[in-house]
């Protein structure tokens, strides 16, 4: 048997965070000032922060794999950061 939290008022996952005062306070205006829910203002800062940071750890590994005693054109290397820069992943 698998039990369902609340399953008639959200099918998203409920969760709890600290924050200090002062952000807490700033996050309520920016949210009124979007016309955002808080829920909606901090599940979107979190899905950006997650995203710059799978992009971020993507070039790494790039940088990591390219990188390997393999020389390189100036201007490809130039070329081809430019296009990952502008990808979205």
């Amino acid at each position: 048997m698998t039990l369902k939290y609340n399953q008639s008022y959200t099918f998203d996952m409920k969760t709890a965070v600290s924050l200090p005062n002062d952000l807490f306070e700033s996050a309520e205006v920016l949210a009124e000032e979007l016309g955002f829910t808080r829920s909606e203002l901090y599940a979107r800062a979190v899905d950006d922060y997650v995203r710059k940071h799978r992009k971020s750890e993507i070039k790494k590994r790039l940088k990591a794999f390219y990188g390997q005693d393999v020389p390189s054109d100036a201007a490809v290397t130039l070329y081809a950061r430019t296009i990952l820069e502008r990808s979205e992943w």
